[in-house]
């Protein structure tokens, strides 16, 4: 069956057929740390808006290591080792990285710029895009599903 969103790897497939409730290009120092990039694309959907094949089975480490008590987990596959998204343990997100996760970046194009920081010296983004310190203003975090 065709989903309007999916990734994963052979032994996880990921899929939803919602729209994300917040796609942005993250400047975050654990993103960087994590990806090795000096960007990463962010794409959050509705905890339950994400579907995962296998979940249970999933190898979790802490997504940031600094904060091993932090709401997200790095779920990665127990056979391949490909990351398959982050899973927030309070329910409320599954975050995916496109370029990372099996997704086609194209279909869910980051909006806006999140945890841009002028003190660490790299030029603030000039792509037409708005840029924030931390995500949109307007974002509201989802309630538990």
């Amino acid at each position: 069956m065709s989903h309007k969103f999916d990734g994963g790897c052979d032994h996880h497939k990921t899929y939803s057929d919602k729209d994300p409730i917040d796609n942005h290009t993250c400047h975050c120092s654990v993103c960087k740390r994590v990806t090795g990039q000096p960007t990463t694309h962010v794409v959050f959907f509705k905890h339950a808006d994400l579907a995962v094949e296998g979940a249970s089975s999933l190898k979790r480490i802490p997504f940031n290591d600094q904060n091993p008590n932090g709401p997200l987990d790095l779920c990665l596959c127990e056979t391949c080792g490909t990351p398959i998204m982050l899973d927030d343990k309070q329910n409320r997100i599954r975050v995916v990285v496109p370029n990372l996760m099996g997704y086609d970046a194209a279909k869910l194009p980051a909006t806006y710029h999140a945890f841009y920081d002028p003190a660490i010296g790299v030029a603030k983004p000039s792509d037409g895009r708005a840029v924030y310190p931390g995500l949109r203003p307007e974002f509201v975090w989802p309630t538990a599903s």
